[in-house]
């Protein structure tokens, strides 16, 4: 797969791209940011004074904390249409008729968080999305299996407060 077919292989991947790239921005940032920080030789008793470490870093150092600190803005921004976009292919593999069934638990840890997800429930079942309660206890884990020839396994809750915080 060239990597053009890759961006670009449902309507949805774009956003999920972005979130990809959106998320490693953040984790690059903080290469600069810890070589800044093991240079600033901090120790245990500098963490209560946020705002005295930083202004020891260096210059460099600085600049590579906004940036980091930036990244997180960025990445807030992204992970709302990463959420639409994953909503958005489950909502299209059901209308190609695509047998899509996902299992929640019917007990939940975070009530907030797990009514927010239902607001996604009624227009994804109008598409050919089915949705199962597990009844056997709390289900956190999350699979996906594809045609019994690919699968994934994560823990993000399938909710927008989730896909911005994990």
């Amino acid at each position: 797969m060239d990597l053009i077919t890759a961006f670009t292989a449902t309507p949805a991947a774009p956003f999920v791209w972005s979130l990809v790239l959106a998320g490693g921005v953040v984790i690059l940032s903080i290469v600069p940011l810890g070589a800044a920080r093991s240079q600033a030789d901090f120790t245990m008793a500098d963490m209560g004074a946020p705002r005295a470490m930083f202004e020891r870093l260096p210059a460099w150092g600085k600049r590579a904390s906004w940036a980091h600190q930036n990244s997180f803005e960025a990445f807030s921004l992204h992970a709302p249409a990463a959420l639409l976009a994953v909503i958005a292919a489950l909502q299209l593999a059901g209308m190609r008729g695509v047998d899509v069934r996902i299992l929640i638990p019917a007990k939940p840890d975070h009530k907030l968080v797990y009514l927010a997800a239902f607001s996604y429930f009624d227009d994804a079942s109008l598409t050919g999305v089915r949705f199962y309660r597990y009844e056997d206890g709390f289900l956190h884990e999350k699979a996906m299996l594809v045609d019994d020839a690919a699968a994934a396994v994560g823990t993000a809750n399938f909710d927008n407060r989730s896909f911005r915080l994990n």
